[in-house]
């Protein structure tokens, strides 16, 4: 929604301005010129890109019109369930978490806002499965770091993907703006209110080039990197309570370990969460 805000905010801003400025509208309008842009970007997009991390770019970019899941109230979730899987080992034992990795839904211990998190899930349950095989904490702890290192690395790739597109948007503007400079040139004999439309043409496509880029591109590729590190956040957080689980930490102080990781815009306060649990519970 904001995403979207944003862009109402720069078509009002920019042509508003050019037509309280006394422009005409319609000289900007020239589809030649953003087919040339757009479509040369585009294809450049495809061009340098695997499949996956094509699909990757504009399942990101989609998802950016939407708001991020990793708000208050998922994290309350994941607080919840960690509380819940700690109770769960410290009473039944560490054994007890089998049947938790092999079927996370049907054990009733995880919220629906964390099982709906695929990635998270999987994540969570292949290192219950280690902690099973009775891992060192320590050794446990360099493998999720290095796993969410990988991930982080992994899932820059269509975030750097879509910033070269945004990147290159200036130099297609460019582009057209020559071309419409060349057909400026083979067409000096007409009269000069004609000439003076082509070269207005040729000098948008040097606008758009600039205004696609930074106006339109470019935070799409901002606002995905930052999703990417509310994503990372979630999955150090549940780092925190793995870790507690396999060291045998009270509940208590595994809920408290992963709400000091919580970003501190959406940290329930330690009140809250004890509220929270207290309902939960009854």
């Amino acid at each position: 929604m904001l995403l979207i805000l944003g862009y109402l905010g720069i078509f009002a801003c920019v042509f508003g301005g050019f037509m309280m400025a006394g422009g005409e509208i319609g000289v900007l309008i020239q589809p030649i010129e953003v087919l040339i842009i757009v479509g040369s970007a585009f294809s450049a997009f495809i061009a340098s890109n695997s499949l996956n991390t094509i699909k990757a770019a504009l399942a990101g970019g989609i998802g950016t019109l939407r708001p991020s899941r990793y708000n208050k109230e998922y994290y309350l979730d994941l607080l919840l369930s960690f509380n819940a899987l700690s109770q769960k080992a410290r009473k039944e034992g560490l054994l007890s978490l089998e049947r938790v990795a092999d079927d996370p839904e049907g054990c009733m211990i995880f919220g629906e806002r964390i099982v709906s998190d695929r990635h998270l899930m999987e994540f969570i349950c292949d290192k219950l499965r280690l902690i099973l095989t009775g891992v060192d904490a320590a050794l446990l702890e360099d493998l999720i770091d290095a796993e969410i290192e990988a991930h982080h690395d992994n899932c820059h790739v269509p975030i750097r993907a879509v910033q070269r597109v945004g990147d290159g948007m200036p130099a297609f503007g460019i582009v057209a703006a020559v071309m419409g400079v060349v057909h400026t040139m083979e067409s000096v004999g007409i009269p000069p209110a004609e000439l003076g439309k082509l070269i207005a043409a040729a000098l948008v496509g040097t606008f758009l080039g600039i205004l696609v880029s930074y106006g339109f591109v470019s935070p799409v590729a901002a606002l995905m990197e930052e999703r990417l590190e509310d994503e990372s956040n979630a999955y150090r957080c549940a780092q925190k309570g793995l870790l507690n689980c396999a060291k045998g930490t009270s509940p208590p102080m595994t809920v408290e370990f992963m709400r000091t990781a919580i970003p501190y815009q959406v940290r329930p306060g330690f009140f809250e969460l004890e509220d929270y649990l207290k309902s939960s519970k009854g």
